[in-house]
């Protein structure tokens, strides 16, 4: 196909493009997004949700001591 060549169609494009579309389920994709944007947005008040969760623990094992060592990074 040269640069100078007419496209084909509209509906030809469409339709390719509806083949593709078909073909990597994109229907189903759209539809948990057109699901997901029609839902209300989700609380940011801090009354909706009461709990507080602790931090987890961050553990250094012995062979991420080495290597830090070794790289003079220190982790104490």
């Amino acid at each position: 196909m040269t640069p100078y060549e007419e496209l084909t169609s509209p509906q030809e494009m469409r339709a390719d493009c509806e083949a593709a579309g078909r073909r990597l389920r994109l229907e189903s994709h759209l539809a948990r997004a057109a699901a997901a944007a029609a839902r209300p947005a989700p609380s940011i008040h801090f009354a909706d949700f009461p709990r507080e969760l602790p931090k987890r623990e961050i553990r250094i094992s012995d062979a991420a001591t080495r290597i830090a060592n070794a790289l003079h990074l220190h982790l104490d």
